[in-house]
């Protein structure tokens, strides 16, 4: 699968990424890697020197960013976001692809709250949190989407770049389905399952950043 990068936010994650990263090419299957990060976060790029990956330096801050300038520099078909903390399972990497091909997908959204899926890093906060945001995706945008705040996404890389997504920070989670949805992009909803991360701490607060995503749903909303 050398026509596929995978996208890797990455922000203090010098305890996790090696591991990531010796996990991936263990089972390599011609994966491209891009790890995209801040040049000041010198721990992480000194833990990754001797991997074969593309290491892109972000202009903009944010994970949003990381990701929206990671897939807009690449020229590979297909993309997929991978969380550098471990989280992500790489053996659910061939069937996501088979799938894409097979439907002719533009995106693939990966979920935690389908059947023979499940998480071992979900909280009751986060739980009840993503069971509120999916709903109104599906009350204001008609979106079939189950997990919408988890960014484990395949896609094509040409389909992304027509969504000229904006958002620099978490609220990138649910811009993104929310355009493909409004540019009648055809995607899908699959069963994951998250795995308990690495090292680290999840870097999203749940509170502030819900209240930005709530405002970026109704910001979509009243655009449409």
């Amino acid at each position: 699968m050398n026509n596929l990068t995978l996208i890797i936010p990455a922000k203090y994650e010098m305890e996790s990424l090696p591991t990531v990263l010796d996990e991936i090419l263990k089972n390599s299957l011609g994966y491209k890697l891009k790890i995209c990060l801040s040049k000041n976060d010198l721990e992480t790029i000194n833990a990754i020197k001797k991997y074969p990956v593309e290491v892109l330096f972000q202009k903009d801050h944010g994970y949003g960013a990381a990701i929206t300038e990671g897939i807009e520099s690449d020229t590979n078909e297909f993309f997929c976001i991978f969380n550098a903390d471990g989280s992500f399972n790489p053996s659910e990497l061939p069937d996501m692809m088979k799938l894409m091909q097979e439907k002719n997908l533009d995106f693939l959204f990966a979920s935690r709250y389908l059947k023979n899926s499940g998480s071992e890093d979900d909280t009751l906060l986060t739980w009840t949190g993503n069971k509120i945001f999916s709903l109104i995706g599906r009350i204001l945008f008609n979106l079939p989407i189950s997990d919408i705040l988890y960014t484990y996404t395949m896609g094509r890389t040409s389909s992304f770049k027509k969504l000229s997504v904006k958002e620099k920070d978490f609220r990138l989670c649910v811009e993104l389905p929310i355009k493909a949805k409004k540019f009648g992009l055809k995607f899908l909803d699959i069963s994951s399952y998250e795995r308990p991360r690495i090292a680290g701490k999840k870097k999203v607060s749940a509170f502030r950043d819900g209240f930005l995503i709530l405002f970026c749903m109704l910001k979509l909303f009243l655009l449409k």
